[in-house]
């Protein structure tokens, strides 16, 4: 649930903690009534020391996975804090900070600091570390003026990323939820004089050891919009590997795609993604396949383990998004609720086929495939071989041949491309603890020349390799280690192209940024 506060009045408009705690308490009761996703209030009546506001109050609610209240308040004001509210509890010194080492000896010498040291200083005393160097530096300097100036500054008043204070309220369990509730009741009967520092400190003291959001700001207009991001600052821009070759390096889509694709080029832009499951991520409130699109703007989007029953892929297919008409979804029927893959596309395909052919390995909806004028696009989600590599015999002897062999038949007539999870990091460069997980499905030996064997040897190109050598990039981050945070991975979904084909490749990306699975979406732009 979103609540937005704007005022009619941008200059006379002021905020009231009252005010603030008494549309928490809207909130949760619209959340108990089962309203809808947001709430617009044309007005705020609000009182603080600053006289102006240059911004919309945006109020995030969210619920978690286990059903856990999340409350977000991001409140933009002017160029005067409330520098006479209640000092925070806790407090930080100049000296405290050069004894403790964070600020150093150098201190007064800032200005020859390297950008690294810049940013290690920066961390230390929790304020964001991204940006360019002089507004790194520049943030430094305000935070060691402050000091200087004598009084004890709150660090999380520190974190905003511009000249104004980003006051940022958040509370991630039901019963902090409830606390709430409680806490409201009671303070209204408390004198109307108190502070709003020593209220919103509080709650600030109460978030912090439990978010480590990031908060990324975009200006439009008049307009401040929020968006909160569960993730570490693109923690797959760092090197994650326990046997680093020289010469290897992070994957980072923001330096090594080539430049957009020219509109007058004749292309395609294909993508692929294993959901873990579409229904759970359709509800997320943070993923929105719109914006998905509209980013992205890919012409077919291919998925692998949907975990849908055929019942649910009429329901499925009306909430598709529009120009979207073509989709051909194939379901597991020896398990419910297990495996299944689909294609989406904007372009009609001439043909489409389901499975293998193969009676011994279509019935977990592990295969589909579209013609299209140039090319055969086969949407795969090629088992893993499980728990104890119970099915790992099956994987190699049977299931990977039959692939291949499907593959080479069809390449007859036409190029191949085979996207999906294709559930084998082929190469160390492809995870990161390559020695700790030599019989780990996924990487066993016999899984990696299973796949060099019967695609790579057979003309199949593993298009993201081809263009990056000496890259490390992951697909797939385990929650039950929170790998993803620490960009501990498995590099498991592939674009393979027959050879014929693979020199038309434009770019072969990964999307680590794209939330909401385990694995993160990978594109391909072809030329045509």
């Amino acid at each position: 649930m979103s609540v937005w506060l704007s005022a009619s009045s941008l200059e006379d408009t002021t905020i009231s903690c009252y005010s603030i705690y008494a549309l928490f308490r809207r909130m949760i009761q619209a959340v108990k009534l089962g309203f809808g996703n947001s709430i617009f209030l044309s007005s705020a009546a609000v009182k603080c020391r600053s006289s102006k506001y240059l911004g919309p109050v945006y109020v995030n609610l969210t619920m978690g996975k286990k059903r856990c209240l999340s409350l977000s308040v991001t409140v933009k004001l002017g160029d005067e804090p409330d520098v006479d509210a209640s000092k925070p509890e806790k407090t930080t010194s100049k000296v405290n900070m050069r004894e403790s080492g964070v600020l150093g000896d150098d201190s007064v010498n800032i200005e020859k600091m390297t950008l690294q040291q810049i940013k290690s200083r920066l961390r230390s005393i929790r304020i964001p570390a991204k940006g360019p160097k002089h507004e790194l530096l520049s943030a430094l300097k305000s935070f060691m003026d402050n000091q200087d100036g004598g009084g004890s500054s709150d660090l999380q008043d520190q974190v905003a990323s511009d000249d104004m204070p980003t006051v940022t309220i958040t509370n991630s369990k039901r019963k902090a939820k409830e606390n709430l509730e409680k806490n409201d009741a009671q303070e209204t009967k408390k004198d109307s004089d108190m502070s709003v520092g020593n209220r919103t400190n509080r709650r600030i003291k109460q978030s912090s050891e439990k978010s480590n959001r990031k908060i990324l700001e975009h200006t439009t207009g008049k307009e401040l919009v929020i968006t909160s991001i569960d993730m570490k600052d693109e923690a797959w821009t760092v090197l994650t590997h326990k046997k680093p070759q020289k010469g290897w390096m992070a994957y980072n889509p923001k330096t090594m795609r080539p430049p957009p694709i020219a509109a007058a080029t004749a292309h395609m832009k294909l993508m692929s993604w294993n959901v873990n499951g579409l229904r759970a991520l359709l509800k997320l409130e943070s993923f929105s396949a719109m914006q998905l699109a509209e980013r992205e703007n890919f012409d077919v989007l291919c998925l692998q383990e949907t975990k849908l029953q055929e019942k649910d892929v009429d329901a499925i297919r009306l909430s598709l998004l529009e120009g979207f008409d073509n989709s051909y979804w194939t379901c597991s029927v020896s398990k419910l609720g297990y495996s299944g893959t689909a294609i989406i596309s904007r372009i009609k395909p001439h043909s489409v086929r389901y499975g293998l052919g193969l009676s011994d390995h279509d019935s977990e909806g592990r295969l589909v495939t579209v013609e299209f004028d140039n090319f055969y696009l086969l949407c795969g989600y090629v088992p893993n071989s499980g728990d104890g590599l119970k099915r790992l015999s099956y994987r190699i002897t049977q299931w990977d041949p039959s692939l291949s062999n499907y593959m080479k038949d069809l390449e007859r007539s036409k190029p191949v491309i085979l996207t999906g999870d294709l559930n084998c990091a082929h190469q160390e460069i492809d995870i990161w603890n390559p020695a700790g997980n030599k019989r780990s499905a996924g990487f066993t030996d016999e899984e990696r020349h299973s796949f060099q064997t019967n695609f790579l040897d057979k003309g199949f190109v593993d298009t993201f390799r081809e263009q990056h050598p000496d890259t490390v990039g992951y697909t797939y981050w385990g929650y039950r280690h929170g790998g993803r945070k620490t960009n501990k991975g498995w590099r498991l979904d592939y674009f393979l192209a027959s050879e014929s084909i693979a020199d038309q490749v434009y770019d072969s990306y990964i999307l680590p940024d794209v939330a909401g699975s385990d694995h993160s979406p990978i594109g391909l732009i072809l030329k045509l």
